[in-house]
């Protein structure tokens, strides 16, 4: 079943046949540096508050605006080896990984998506789900990196992605209304009744947050149960490979340095408090597990972002889905 040509009823329209592949992943992986440049405006601002969209890009040290053609997606960082132009000082290497993430995030969906639609699929259909599919993949890469950082995945991004999902269903053909909210109903109980409701009675704490299950829903809601299951259970492998990893070549899993500030700042304002405000300080402080006290630094103590890990799997599950994973696991008539 073919997505259907919503735009072709339109009148004459370029197709797919029109435009050479090689064009197709030069705009894309173009676009993808683009939009990754102001992907790293919202994994540094989003977790701290600040407007995404203005004011522009300025250097994290010394505040000055960063004139454009400094801030040129890679290059700039390599042409400076790493340093800012207005003061020196060291540009962290996660700026220019983050742009060529967005690069290649592009390619790899011309390559899986776009360019596997029949040749007589309008370009504007063609184009629409490339641009869904890069803010979806976009959306959970920023998430990956927030989470990695400050522990918790923002629901701007996984309510987003949830929305993107629903709105763009008449568009993708690999599911309907029904599998979908299925997918999502799926996704979210998944994570929520034995990671949230049953882990907290036995253990006293909970095994994953809220957020970790809403990014499973969002799994569910593109991609049906069989995307959620697979997002839950493949992230669940990789992240325990890497987490033993890295337990034993460190013999700890160290707390990210953002959330050690943050809950140094939220200890001292605390500690200014007082009376209704130190109650209401306290009780917010109860709801939050990450800023209540230190985690253990032991393996199944400590503290580990899950979401990464869940995006890597849904990551997966987007670009080859439908062509390698849901045959290999889900195909019960396959041979």
């Amino acid at each position: 079943m073919h997505p259907r040509p919503i735009f072709r009823k339109l009148g004459p329209v370029p197709i797919l046949a029109d435009f050479p592949p090689v064009f197709l992943l030069a705009v894309a992986t173009t676009l993808g540096l683009v939009f990754g440049s102001f992907l790293n405006v919202v994994v540094y601002r989003l977790p701290r508050g600040l407007n995404v969209a203005w004011p522009g890009s300025s250097c994290p040290a010394c505040g000055k605006p960063i004139a454009g053609y400094n801030n040129l997606p890679v290059l700039s960082w390599l042409l400076l080896l790493g340093r800012a132009r207005c003061c020196g000082v060291k540009i962290s290497p996660r700026y220019p990984l983050i742009e060529a993430i967005g690069g290649l995030y592009a390619y790899a969906i011309v390559t899986t998506q776009t360019l596997t639609l029949p040749t007589d699929t309008s370009i504007a259909l063609a184009g629409t789900l490339f641009f869904c599919h890069l803010a979806l993949g976009l959306s959970l890469v920023a998430a990956a990196f927030i989470d990695l950082e400050h522990l918790y995945l923002p629901d701007v991004l996984t309510f987003g992605g949830i929305g993107l999902g629903l709105l763009s269903l008449p568009l993708r053909h690999n599911i309907d209304w029904k599998a979908s909210l299925l997918g999502a109903a799926v996704g979210f109980l998944v994570v929520w009744l034995p990671f949230d409701v049953l882990y907290r009675l036995i253990r006293g704490r909970v095994g994953m947050g809220l957020g970790d299950a809403k990014l499973v829903m969002l799994a569910g809601v593109w991609f049906g149960w069989q995307g959620a299951l697979f997002t839950l259970l493949a992230g669940a492998v990789q992240g325990s490979i890497i987490i033993l990893t890295v337990f034993l070549v460190r013999g700890k899993v160290d707390e990210p340095e953002a959330v050690k500030l943050e809950r140094e700042t939220a200890r001292l304002e605390l500690e200014k408090a007082d009376g209704a405000e130190r109650e209401q300080l306290e009780a917010l402080l109860l709801k939050d597990p990450v800023l209540a006290q230190p985690a253990a630094e032991g393996l199944g103590q400590s503290m580990v972002p899950f979401g990464p890990f869940l995006v890597l799997a849904l990551i997966e599950y987007q670009l080859f889905g439908n062509d390698v994973i849901f045959p290999f696991l889900f195909d019960v008539t396959a041979p």
